[in-house]
């Protein structure tokens, strides 16, 4: 065993550490190394997942916390490696693997040749010396696997798949040899070598199988790895030169041919293109980009021939952040899971006590040793708990790589799993419910100020704003052929609005509410917001600070449009008995405009308006307790703590990166119906655990109980186990096949 350093490590930062694991089998093979990692001075958690043959290790950095990790690991019995390594070893060939099976159905295939003569009526048997020379290669060759992983278990005092099969399978051999050597010259014995060497045979078909199975769950991730090419076209003094991609730094000029993947993220600088973002967003048609547009690398280029100025590289990247989401999804263990590895840690040492039961039960009621020991056999072969460990992170794996393919980004399985208990979606009403790019319809001037002389202030004030009112005031002074000051003194009051200087005067720009908070007169323009806000318009005022007080100098109308598809998203909740409610800082009458525009029913409770930034949060854990679990639909900075406090936050991935660290979910497009899709894919993938999971125990429950009371032959009992991971793994593969509904 490894005696670690004593010195002590400081755990205060933690950092991942990834790993690859050879050798598992059986969930019970992911609690030994979870353990064994845990121990490992510095590591505050570790996770181990079967189905990806890996380690998620949350460890304080340090020099040798590698070493001291795959040290743990191979002191578990098991086989420390990259953490990518199961992966690029699998791309080779769909055969990789299977040469032990084959030696093993060939060595066995004679074996059973007198057992599929009996079915015939042709009763003959292989000489036992010729069933010796074939059944031993195949136990202590092909099966020298399972005796190594089942000392190792045994030299740390828990159990495996590896320890049943090998100690049911040592039996039967055994037992044969003996019958074969006590027998009395001449006389004919049935012996049980074939019934070992198929049982070892089956289950490495079965595991070659399984490992099919998981290279197929990952063809998510080997999907976004192939959108990275290697080579880019380096546009310097000399030219085009061709660099590999590795070398690209911030800033470079990079040429991009029609039909080619820009390599890394940045921004048109030169030329005019279509790009398919279709692998990275789901959305199908492509998008029209002009200099200055964002370009995202493992997008496709179109028709035209283009210069980029590079903005990221990589793991900046947003195809690395993606690639890193759906890694740590796939990676990460459900809550469901705990209830399994709680079975785990004590299936093994239980079946062993019922295997020697059914041995002594069998040879003290009257029965032959001989059959005794084919029960007990046969009931150590059948409890192996392959499916059981692959019941969850097979269906997770599936089910997050799908979801990344049509734009669903799942950050943890947690989130995945919640989902699709959710009964209440919040949405952001800006930028999430509606296009967020609200324009200025009306403008009202006060006191002989002109409107252009409003537009001219508004704009200068607010020229550094990343609102979308203010966005919408400087568009509009553009089109008019405004000329900005630079503004002075800026500071902007969250929920409210913004005060700033231009010259020598001082305004204020913000919600007539808050207007009012600062005593403002607004009685000469109330009736004429009201009217505006009854047609469903945001109302924005604009008062000087002069040294009589402040005064009102106009007020603005805006106007937002819904969203294509955010009617269709709402209503499809509603029909699965999901309640919306719109959050929006809106005064109410205009908040309830948009909200029957979008099908809301404010007279339902289904609509919250007039609320502040900071309290988008409290009104989100309002609802949570009032007994609902919360989703949380937002795009914003401001959005980012009602996120965080939602049970499942979803973000538009058009928003700010502060909301998508928030969330739980990104969804890669700001389009409304994802939010569906995503409590779709939880649906399905939280049944296909749940199925798993049945038929994992079930296949136990009922299958024990059979090779105990004698009615499973080993031989049936090792094609039962085989079959029972590889029907888990096909059953999670089905999701494969799913879509978003069409709304």
């Amino acid at each position: 065993m490894t005696t670690y350093p004593t010195q002590s490590i400081v755990t205060t930062i933690s950092e991942p550490v990834d790993i690859g694991i050879g050798g598992m089998t059986c969930a019970s093979c992911v609690s030994r190394v979870e353990k064994a990692l845990r121990k490992v001075p510095g590591v505050q958690d570790a996770t181990v997942n079967l189905a990806t043959e890996s380690a998620r290790i949350l460890a304080a950095p340090g020099v040798h916390m590698q070493a001291l990790l795959r040290r743990a690991v191979r002191d578990a019995g098991y086989e420390p490696r990259a953490a990518e390594a199961g992966l690029d070893a699998q791309e080779a060939s769909p055969w990789l693997g299977f040469m032990p099976v084959a030696i093993g159905l060939f060595l066995s295939m004679p074996l059973t040749a007198p057992m599929l003569g009996d079915l015939f009526g042709q009763h003959w048997m292989l000489p036992p010396w010729w069933q010796f020379l074939l059944a031993t290669p195949v136990q202590f060759g092909l099966g020298a696997r399972f005796y190594r992983a089942g000392w190792h278990a045994l030299k740390a005092r828990t159990g495996n798949m590896d320890l049943l099969v090998s100690i049911g399978t040592t039996a039967g051999w055994a037992l044969s040899v003996w019958l074969w050597l006590t027998a009395e010259a001449g006389a004919v014995v049935h012996l049980y070598f074939e019934g070992s060497a198929i049982v070892i045979t089956l289950v490495l078909l079965g595991k070659w199988l399984e490992v099919r199975a998981k290279w197929q769950t990952t063809s998510a991730i080997r999907a976004l790895h192939a959108l990275r090419p290697n080579m880019a076209h380096l546009l310097g003094l000399d030219g085009e030169v061709d660099v590999p991609v590795a070398e690209v730094l911030v800033s470079d000029k990079l040429v991009v041919k029609p039909g080619e993947r820009f390599p890394v993220d940045g921004t048109l600088f030169e030329g005019h293109t279509e790009v398919d973002e279709s692998m990275l967003t789901g959305e199908p048609l492509p998008v029209t980009k002009d200099v200055g547009a964002a370009l995202t690398g493992g997008s496709i280029n179109g028709e035209g021939r283009i210069v980029m100025q590079v903005g990221a590289v990589g793991n900046e990247t947003v195809l690395s952040h993606i690639i890193r989401l759906v890694e740590d999804a796939q990676a990460a263990k459900a809550p469901i899971q705990r209830m399994v590895d709680q079975v785990s840690a004590v299936f093994v040492p239980v079946v062993l006590v019922l295997a020697v039961a059914t041995l002594l039960g069998w040879w003290l009621t009257g029965h032959s040793f001989e059959l005794a020991v084919i029960r007990a056999v046969a009931v150590l072969v059948i409890a192996c708990p392959c499916a059981l460990g692959l019941a969850t992170p097979a269906a997770i794996m599936a089910g997050t790589g799908v979801a990344a393919r049509h734009g669903i980004l799942i950050k943890d399985a947690q989130a995945l799993e919640l989902a699709h208990k959710v009964d209440v979606v919040a949405f952001d009403k800006t930028g999430t419910l509606t296009v967020g790019r609200p324009k200025l319809t009306s403008l009202f001037p006060l006191h002989g100020i002109s409107e252009d002389e409003v537009l001219q202030i508004a704009a200068s004030v607010q020229s550094g704003s990343e609102h979308p009112l203010a966005r919408a005031v400087v568009a509009r002074a553009q089109e008019c052929g405004q000329v900005f000051e630079a503004p002075e003194s800026v500071r902007s009051i969250a929920g409210r609005g913004t005060e700033g200087a231009v010259g020598a005067r001082n305004f204020l720009i913000g919600s007539l509410r808050w207007m009012e908070e600062l005593n403002v007169d607004t009685l000469a323009v109330k009736s004429l917001a009201v009217e505006w806000q009854s047609q469903g318009a945001t109302v924005s005022a604009i008062a000087e600070r002069t040294a009589q007080g402040l005064t009102l100098r106009a007020v603005m109308a805006f106007g937002d449009e819904p969203k294509p598809g955010a009617k269709e998203a709402l209503a499809t909740l509603r029909r699965r008995g999901i309640k919306t409610v719109m959050i929006s800082g809106d005064n109410q009458g205009a908040a309830e405009v948009m909200a029957r525009r979008l099908g809301l029913r404010p007279e339902d409770g289904e609509v919250m308006a007039e609320v502040l930034p900071g309290e988008k949060a409290a009104r989100v854990m309002a609802l949570k307790e009032g007994g609902y679990t919360v989703a949380m639909v937002g795009d914003g900075v401001n959005d980012a703590p009602a996120l965080a406090v939602a049970d499942v936050g979803l973000a538009m991935g058009n928003g700010t990166d502060v909301a998508m660290h928030a969330a739980g979910i990104t969804l890669m497009r700001g389009d409304p119906t994802l939010v569906v899709a995503s409590l779709d894919i939880s649906d399905k993938t939280v049944a296909k655990i749940r199925q798993n999971l049945f038929w994992a125990f079930a296949y136990n429950v009922a299958g024990i109980p059979l090779a105990a009371f004698g009615f499973l032959s080993p031989v049936m009992a090792g094609a039962a186990m085989a079959l029972s991971s590889v029907s888990v793994m096909s059953n999670a593969l089905l999701l494969k096949r799913w879509k978003p509904d069409k709304q």
